[in-house]
């Protein structure tokens, strides 16, 4: 009989104990255990099993759960007699950040105090059998939600005291999702304040906790605090390193996706995934699984797959972005849009399905990412929706060059509905540009773009204050971006590649004979040069002329009288768009 799949269930002992589907992942305690590390920080992209696999640590280390063999008969890790003298002897700390999502520091530190003030009412036990002396127990008493900041920086490592003194063993810490109110600082603008007090609680708990026998977190993204240099030891299954964040504490060691150290222990691999669509009957479906759900890479392990993906298309049994669109990708869009024209162009090769090949560090300075556009794609690849195909090291320093793609049909199709959401504004008229565009209305045209231009402009603009003749190159791109999606069915579009004698902006050829090839060039007003902006659209009509853009499209056959010119004046959020009067400009179909 076929397990019933759970959607949404993160806690390990309910999906054992209602015989949901599940997919061993217990090999990875065992790993953890004899790796021997005191402190262990592992990224992985959103709902790859993280919280899961944290709560299968829980329940089979916590003396909460001791005597639960129920939970992990039939198990790998149940086989090692080893195990199952370990399982449930432990105390263990077990918190989340996950729901530490503020719009100003105060909330922040709030709910943080929050948790910790569970944890304290969860063990309210240690008040009993004389454990603790009366000024303890006031301390344990005020270890409320209105705890000072001193008291909740120190209240986990005071935690451990107690519990290592009730049981008279070192404890366990398990915290997941460690940097969720990190990207929520960032974010809302109390970053630094914010990681003040973070840095003074991960001290104490992980670093100067005598009572601490190992820790694990979890996050999505390795981050550093920018005013300290790194030290780091790479080796191939992960670096022991001082992170700033952490305040010099350098007892950890940190895994990331490009590490080999547990690599297949979250996600599903391959043989994981076929086996279920076997189990389920569904096993004439492995070639669009893998096509749609597959290219995951951890470490040299290739070929992993996202649960929740995996999980609802068995429940489901359809093909459909779960994974992708279960997120806003707000911070990501936002980078992309407000990106130079040269991140823009490397996304418009990775929509068409090319690599990328750039150098970037691994770790996330989040208060540094609008001045340092290289963390675009450290991010990218730490969120999952771009795989390392390569790493190349290069240089007497051996510094780390990634080629990169798109991690597979489901993350492309997240790019897609973030490009096409960046024209959406209802003063855009962003589709009915392009349809002007198709049809070859140039007044239809010049009415919508300057729509588009006034409507999304700003939107483009880095915030550093771009010089007027900048800010349309990065508009352009993003405009570009906006033409893969909404006309990717049609046309094949490039933009600043060479043809003839110089290198066009933007160039539409069509993939049948019914549409025309288009040939698009942006000027920025010249007042010096040009009286108007008439002057400034002959001038952009003029370069494709004498730079004969058109060779890349007649060698492909295409004759001269399907290929339309188009000039794009720009002053301000001003546009005025041109055509060659001998053109024809006839509608085709």
């Amino acid at each position: 009989m076929k397990k019933a799949i759970s959607i949404g269930i993160q806690g390990f002992s309910d999906l054992r104990e209602q015989d949901c589907f599940f997919v061993d992942k217990t090999n990875f305690i065992k790993e953890w255990w004899e790796n021997r590390d005191v402190v262990t920080l592992i990224t992985r992209p959103r709902r790859f099993g993280k919280t899961l696999n944290m709560s299968m640590l829980d329940c089979f280390f916590s003396n909460k759960y001791a005597n639960r063999a129920d939970l992990f008969e039939g198990l790998s890790i149940w086989q090692d007699e080893t195990y199952r003298k370990l399982q449930g002897t432990y105390p263990v700390i077990f918190l989340s950040f996950a729901a530490v999502k503020a719009g100003n520091l105060e909330d922040a530190k709030t709910q943080i105090k929050q948790e910790i003030a569970r944890l304290y009412e969860e063990n309210r036990y240690l008040l009993g059998k004389n454990v603790l002396s009366e000024n303890e127990q006031e301390t344990y008493n005020s270890t409320t939600i209105r705890m000072d900041d001193t008291t909740a920086q120190n209240a986990l490592k005071t935690l451990s005291v107690w519990m290592e003194r009730y049981y008279g063993k070192k404890v366990i810490i398990l915290l997941d999702e460690y940097d969720t109110p990190m990207q929520e600082a960032y974010a809302q603008g109390y970053w630094d304040e914010f990681t003040t007090f973070l840095r003074s609680l991960f001290n104490a708990t992980f670093k100067t906790n005598p009572y601490l026998e190992r820790a694990i977190m979890t996050g999505i993204t390795r981050v550093r605090y920018p005013k300290r240099v790194k030290f780091a030891e790479q080796t191939s299954n992960g670096s022991v390193l001082t992170e700033p964040i952490f305040s010099d504490l350098n007892n950890l060691r940190v895994v990331t996706t490009t590490s080999n150290l547990y690599a297949d222990c979250f996600g599903f691999t391959e043989e994981e995934v076929f086996a279920a669509l076997d189990e389920y009957g569904m096993s004439d479906k492995k070639d669009e699984v893998k096509q749609w759900y597959d290219g995951f890479t951890f470490g040299e392990h290739r070929d992993i797959y996202n649960p929740w993906s995996i999980t609802n298309y068995l429940d489901e049994r359809r093909l459909y972005p779960y994974w992708a669109s279960t997120s806003s990708n707000g911070l990501v869009s936002r980078l992309i849009r407000t990106a130079s024209a040269d991140v823009k162009e490397k996304m418009e090769d990775l929509l068409k399905g090319k690599t990328i090949t750039v150098n970037f560090d691994e770790q996330i300075v989040y208060n540094q990412l609008d001045d340092n556009e290289e963390a675009i794609w450290s991010l990218l690849l730490t969120s999952g929706y771009l795989k390392v195909q390569n790493i190349d090291y290069r240089g007497i320093t051996l510094e780390p060059w990634y080629t990169l793609d798109i991690t597979n049909i489901e993350t492309l199709s997240m790019f897609m509905t973030m490009f096409r959401g960046w024209f959406k504004n209802k003063d855009a008229n962003y589709n009915n540009f392009v349809k002007a565009l198709l049809k070859g209305s140039l007044k239809e045209m010049n009415i919508y773009m300057n729509d588009v231009a006034l409507a999304t402009f700003s939107s483009f603009d880095t915030g550093k204050k771009p010089s007027e003749k900048s800010q349309p190159e990065r508009f352009y791109h993003g405009f570009v971006l906006g033409l893969l999606v909404e006309l990717r069915d049609r046309y094949q579009i490039r933009s600043n590649r060479e043809s003839g004698y110089g290198r066009y902006d933007v160039m539409l050829t069509p993939v049948t004979e019914v549409d025309d090839a288009i040939v698009i060039e942006f000027k920025v007003h010249e007042p010096d040069e040009e009286e108007s902006l008439q002057d400034t659209v002959r001038a952009a009509l003029n370069q494709i002329t004498e730079k004969n853009y058109d060779a890349e499209l007649l060698a492909q056959g295409i004759p001269a009288d399907r290929i339309r010119h188009y000039g794009f004046a720009f002053e301000g959020k001003k546009v005025l768009i041109g055509q060659d009067e001998i053109q024809n400009v006839a509608v085709r179909r």
